[in-house]
């Protein structure tokens, strides 16, 4: 046997059943593009490095670059690659030229290459280059990074792409990457390999996902001085659900402490299990980050980490943070998908960001396993785009050209860019806030996990205490079992209960009760059907008339659980 294949055996050795078959479909073909696709967790530098390693010792290749989003992101694959002996400079500028002869390659940034797309194609041109492509994803054509990267990268020896989230939302091809067009005449991505969420789970290699959902009552004025008022979870249009969300998540407004009081009361019972468990917030912007420390500061007696994106200090927080116990960090959008730190295993949701491929990627900070049993968990507003998205975690998704582009989803990655060159520790400069939040409540409206919904209640209900205090240490199909017997208690403790004396409790009583079972039925029927809690109602109010839920009657909201139902056995 050569020494290349005793230190192919060598590496091997260590690696997940994916990342070997991996690993053996790109030697068996061994192309000059690549495309692996593995949900965030894992393993995707292991199975990149390994490869990289091989195709070094067989010199195939002679030099890595490695092309990340971010600059922490740089400095964490140096550090992965020091232990496959392949010394890499995460610290390699446009300016210096050429890199040190102590080195085998560089790790740059995307945007390194778009602004001097041709130094580095000089460099890949010299050596016989692997070009590693961290998210590739980032790199689509809506961004100036795209032509860099073409430009830059053509004359690789070889490229290999990776991905947790293989889809844009916009519809802009991503460079080196092969579409496929379907039956439909859509034009598809095409990976060489995929390993989704789902067996990943099963395999236990990431880690289940439980989303605690809270809604509430929102009121505020306008700044012509108008005063509205609207319950988030509850249908809304375009306009009121965008403010009645930014009320949520409004430092001055309740709804964000409480939930906040919630994250923290989950993440106490985790570390009972886990005692270095940590918990992340993501952000809308600096000012907000800077007030969910303080409101952090005040419900556990201990500072945050705040990690902004202009930060020159970030990656060392973030690692800092990483190698500590402390209990929670604050994240402002784009910095998100920089943070690695396999020991969160709570997250809040504190952001307007709606688009799904950023959704996936803030979920899947909080998916890395370290053992089998663990759960993690992510508080969310109430939002039916954000619910519909943690519905269908372990849909397989793809990237799809020629489709229709709804308007808020046009170059989302391109804000988050935006976000990442601002250097200001303020708000978004000249942005005039369209409103004051007035109130901010919060409920708990339920939790979903496995694409089942389970629960609804009132703040500090016994129902929310039992979602907040289950083990951190459970297996999957533990925390499947566990809910649904709860489920079925609650159902047969009701069926128990005795009947209500003549009198009968509060109108307001039963309105809330009426509203949470509508909304059950609404959540049931979106899981068979596919269609947006939104439309749904929309589809109920037209069919029986009336107001929207919040305004509804008794009899009104009789009248749609009687449709919906009817509606399930096949009547319309």
């Amino acid at each position: 046997m050569t020494l290349v294949d005793t230190n192919t055996e060598d590496r091997l050795s260590g690696l997940r059943q994916w990342q070997r078959e991996a690993y053996e479909e790109y030697f068996r073909r061994e192309p000059r593009d690549f495309l692996a696709v593995a949900t965030p967790g894992a393993g995707k530098t292991t199975f990149a490095l390994t490869l990289a390693a091989e195709l070094l010792a067989r010199r195939t290749v002679r030099a890595v670059t490695i092309v990340c989003p971010t600059e922490h992101l740089k400095k964490q694959w140096a550090e992965a690659a020091a232990a496959f002996d392949i010394p890499i400079d995460p610290d390699f500028t446009n300016g210096q030229g050429a890199l040190g002869k102590q080195y085998t390659g560089a790790a740059i940034t995307y945007a390194q290459v778009a602004a001097h797309p041709m130094l580095h194609r000089n460099r890949t041109e010299i050596r016989r280059t692997l070009v590693i492509f961290d998210e590739i994803h980032h790199a689509g054509d809506a961004l100036s990074w795209g032509e860099g990267v073409r430009e830059a990268f053509d004359p690789a020896a070889r490229r290999l792409s990776l991905t947790g989230t293989p889809f844009r939302s916009d519809v802009n091809p991503i460079p080196f990457v092969e579409y496929v067009q379907d039956t439909n005449g859509v034009r598809r991505c095409a990976w060489d390999y995929s390993y989704g969420y789902a067996p990943a789970l099963a395999d236990g290699v990431v880690r289940p996902v439980m989303f605690m959902a809270y809604s509430g009552e929102m009121r505020w004025r306008t700044t012509a001085g108008d005063e509205l008022a609207a319950r988030l979870g509850e249908p809304l249009t375009q306009d009121a659900l965008s403010q009645a969300w930014r009320a949520a998540l409004d430092p001055k407004g309740d709804w964000i402490k409480k939930v906040l009081a919630a994250a923290d009361r989950r993440l106490t019972e985790v570390r009972n299990s886990h005692p270095d468990a940590g918990g992340l917030v993501v952000a809308t912007d600096h000012e907000n980050a800077r007030a969910y420390a303080r409101i952090l500061r005040q419900i556990t007696g201990r500072g945050a980490t705040v990690v902004l994106s202009d930060d020159p200090t970030a990656s060392k927080k973030i690692k800092r943070f990483a190698e500590s116990d402390d209990r929670w960090m604050i994240a402002v959008r784009m910095v998100s998908e920089g943070v690695d730190v396999p020991r969160l295993m709570v997250g809040v949701y504190a952001t307007t960001t709606s688009t799904a491929l950023f959704f996936a990627q803030v979920v899947g900070r909080f998916v890395r396993t370290r053992r089998r049993g663990e759960l993690a968990s992510v508080f969310l507003p109430s939002v039916p785009t954000l619910l519909e998205y943690a519905g269908e975690l372990e849909r397989e998704r793809d990237h799809a050209l020629d489709r229709p582009v709804r308007e808020d989803d046009i170059d989302p990655e391109q804000e988050m860019v935006d976000e990442a060159r601002k250097k200001r520790d303020t708000p978004d400069a000249g942005d005039e806030i369209p409103f004051e939040t007035m109130e901010a409540s919060a409920e708990f409206d339920r939790a979903l996990y496995d694409g089942s919904e389970f629960g609804g209640g009132t703040p500090d209900s016994p129902e929310e205490e039992d979602f907040l205090g289950l083990p951190g240490l459970l297996e999957p199909e533990q925390v499947s079992q566990l809910l649904r017997k709860r489920k079925s208690e609650q159902k047969a403790n009701e069926r128990k209960a005795p009947k209500q004396e003549e009198s009968g409790p509060p109108a307001h009583e039963v309105l809330a009760d009426l509203r949470k079972e509508l909304n059950s039925l609404v959540g049931a029927w979106h899981h068979r059907t596919g269609q947006p809690h939104g439309v749904i109602h929309s589809d109920l109010r037209r069919a029986c008339g009336g107001p929207p839920i919040a305004q509804a009657s008794e009899e009104q909201i009789r009248a749609r659980i009687a449709k919906i139902r009817a509606w399930a056995t096949g009547q319309r």
